[in-house]
């Protein structure tokens, strides 16, 4: 497979978004997010797609918080691409995104920390995040006990993998 290419989702990849989203979630290693939920934040989406066939192999939101804080999430990866850069270049992009809108702090709930350190994510206890983001926490089936691990990733000091 080629390079793959990375563009905004569109309205018609949103139930290929869903079913990937869902086959994680369904494994225990994403948190899955009703089809409804997939429509309300398009615009934070992108995908990753074959250049062969425009297959979407991965997806990343990028989701506005407060004026300075934005979260990566809903990160997934086809299986059969994993090990190929795919994650990477979608956490890449977003990273990037979160700059051109002149977000100073990115953070995440992840089960995968070892994968956000390399961007210089760093773990950090959930209390340091703001209230407004455990609105989507309360719909969640493992709420209140939580076992994602929170990390946040400075812009200003942050470093970046080759």
């Amino acid at each position: 497979m080629k390079e793959p290419m990375l563009r905004k989702a569109v309205i018609q990849d949103i139930k290929a978004i869903h079913r990937l989203l869902q086959e994680y979630g369904n494994r225990g290693d994403l948190l899955p997010r009703p089809l409804s939920q997939l429509y309300d934040h398009l615009r934070d989406f992108t995908v990753a797609t074959d250049t062969s066939d425009d297959r979407i192999i991965g997806c990343c939101a990028l989701q506005f918080c407060w004026e300075d804080l934005a979260e990566i999430r809903s990160l997934a990866v086809n299986p059969d691409q994993l090990k190929k850069g795919v994650g990477t270049q979608l956490v890449l992009n977003a990273i990037a995104e979160a700059k051109s809108y002149k977000i100073r702090k990115v953070f995440t709930l992840t089960y995968r920390p070892a994968f956000f350190e390399q961007f210089g994510f760093q773990k950090i206890d959930r209390s340091e995040l703001p209230y407004k983001i455990w609105g989507d926490c309360i719909l969640c089936v493992k709420f209140p006990d939580c076992d994602e691990t929170a990390m946040m990733y400075k812009i200003e000091q942050a470093i970046h993998p080759d």
